[in-house]
């Protein structure tokens, strides 16, 4: 059977896209070459023909995870101020907690990326230096940026890891009020 010529570049989107669901849902470590392509419909053979190692693939994984990411969080220098303090509220709620398949990267696979290679790495700084950047920006203080990212995906992170719904529902309620009056004594540039 004859494919379009698109077809390859379609599947390997298919894969990329559905990878970034299951690397985020159960780990990308624990997930097989086999698992990945059975996700969309084709054997662990064919992954070659996309990518060269697993190690690639998780690689484009975080950084098209990354780069939506920032792009979400980061806004443009034309977003206004509330609008950034509901993207922070959007990130610190109860979905994003409990569905990480669709989440940011970092609390859910940020060990996996510790360990993995410069290249991985290199783009995980460069994408977290984008995103402290625009809120430095906003912030007037890049202390306090890395420390509002830092805030987030640790709040995220410890949602996620305990047993019950209302210490859940604490850690982010706690978190959004704290980073709430916390960006309230800054004085951000948009007011200046």
């Amino acid at each position: 059977m004859r494919y379009s010529s698109t077809h390859k570049q379609e599947t390997r989107e298919k894969l990329l896209n559905s990878s970034q669901a299951i690397a985020k849902k159960g780990g990308f470590d624990s997930t097989g070459v086999d698992a990945l392509m059975g996700a969309i419909g084709l054997t662990g053979g064919a992954f070659y023909s996309h990518f060269d190692s697993k190690a690639e693939l998780f690689a484009e994984v975080v950084r098209r995870e990354l780069a939506n990411s920032a792009e979400m969080l980061a806004g443009d220098d034309e977003t206004a101020e509330d609008h950034f303090v509901k993207r922070i509220r959007s990130y610190l709620s109860s979905s994003h907690a409990l569905h990480p398949e669709s989440g940011c990267v970092l609390p859910t696979l940020g060990p996996e990326i510790a360990r993995s290679g410069p290249a991985v790495r290199a783009s995980v700084e460069e994408s977290a230096k984008k995103l402290q950047s625009s809120w430095k920006q906003r912030l007037d203080d890049p202390d306090a940026a890395w420390a509002l990212i830092a805030q987030c995906v640790g709040a995220i992170l410890l949602a996620r890891v305990v047993e019950t719904d209302r210490t859940r529902q604490q850690i982010l309620a706690s978190s959004r009020r704290f980073l709430g009056r916390s960006i309230e004594r800054l004085e951000p540039l948009s007011k200046t």
